[in-house]
């Protein structure tokens, strides 16, 4: 429940298109058309739906109100049936087996093999309990943006079904480098030839982790204030593609490892780093993934215990997601600087102070 507590993971999409004549009314029906069903049996190995986020049991959204202020928050519950790879394979065979001595044949054709194998799996199936997980959503809808806490592509893909089905919108995945979030001269300016920005969020936390070091940790953002950035723990650097991907990881605190660098003179870019990021007194520390511009394991500061009253814990959940907006767009915005910089003419120079940076940094005894 990292929506109301504990930490978050979690990845983005934007809703594209103007909201529905009495949105209120219409979500308030599709949610519940769309709800969980209970099905003790099915043919299917999984079955899904929206439920409630503090109370997954109420599928009719009866007692816990998914409306948070501009936010909609409620849950997608995915219960799968799954039968262990190799308990499928003995009883095939002890089906075939039975199947030979009742027949007196002496082999089984293609056919009857497949229908003997069907019929197994949903045996099992029928007598298998199925395991259920449930996975948060967090629907702003003035900025018609989703949080949604999973990053794993299947899981991902039965989000995006569902939501489609239910809301008819469909969520995009978002990154910062999205031409159609970009105003026109910027996305121009991303087309062109020499920028040649194959891997933007890479070459962002490669240049992030080198401005975290020019002044302690302290950046300018592009609206005048600042933040501490420092990178903790551990580095994922990589280089090439697919099977010819070549990784290096780097532990230790501070990312103060030699071999990090070394790896960044050799043409790898950091693909994933543990960070810690501080604004106004308060600090985040999560994982960050560069490819997709997710968030992993994100630590929220610490709010106050209140009581369990509904005035407080509207309130508390309410400051809770301002927290996570916080970090969204301190991350965004140092992306911007970066992509203005590396747009620039300026960037040749930031190139020569982050090799010099480098070469110090290895050089240290």
């Amino acid at each position: 429940m990292g929506l109301l507590k504990g930490a978050l993971t979690f990845s983005r999409y934007r809703l594209i298109g103007d909201l529905p004549d009495q949105f209120s009314e219409r979500i308030d029906q599709q949610i519940r058309k769309f709800a969980f069903q209970n099905l003790k049996k099915s043919a299917e190995e999984k079955i899904l739906g929206w439920t409630s986020l503090e109370n997954v049991l109420d599928t009719d959204f009866q007692y816990s109100s998914y409306a948070w202020g501009d936010y909609l928050i409620f849950s997608l519950r995915i219960d799968r049936w799954m039968v262990p790879a190799s308990l499928l394979k003995i009883r095939i065979l002890e089906a075939e087996k039975q199947y030979l001595t009742e027949t007196g044949q002496k082999k089984i054709d293609r056919y009857r093999r497949e229908d003997i194998r069907e019929r197994v799996r949903l045996d099992l199936l029928n007598h298998t309990q199925p395991v259920p997980t449930f996975y948060e959503i967090c629907w702003s809808v003035s900025e018609q943006s989703v949080l949604f806490t999973s990053l794993s592509d299947k899981v991902v893909d039965d989000f995006q079904d569902l939501f489609k089905r239910s809301f008819d919108r469909t969520p995009c995945p978002f990154v910062p480098w999205d031409q159609q979030f970009m105003d026109p001269g910027t996305a121009v300016k991303m087309t062109t030839p020499e920028m040649d920005l194959k891997l933007p969020g890479r070459e962002f936390l490669t240049w992030l982790w080198f401005k975290s070091e020019e002044r302690n940790g302290m950046i300018t953002l592009p609206d005048g204030s600042e933040t501490e950035v420092i990178f903790v723990q551990r580095l994922v650097l990589e280089s090439g593609d697919g099977e010819y991907a070549e990784s290096v990881v780097c532990q230790g605190f501070h990312a103060d490892l030699k071999e990090g660098r070394e790896a960044l003179r050799r043409g790898k870019k950091i693909k994933e780093a543990r960070i810690k990021l501080s604004r106004d007194a308060a600090s985040w520390e999560f994982t960050f993934k560069a490819d997709r511009f997710q968030f992993q394991s994100l630590k929220l500061p610490l709010i106050m215990d209140s009581d369990e009253e509904q005035d407080d814990r509207s309130g508390r959940v309410l400051e809770r997601l301002y927290l996570l907006e916080t970090v969204i767009r301190t991350m965004d915005q140092l992306f911007s600087l970066f992509l203005s910089l590396r747009l620039s003419d300026q960037w040749p120079k930031e190139c020569i102070r982050l090799d010099k940076w480098l070469r110090q940094a290895i050089d240290k005894p």
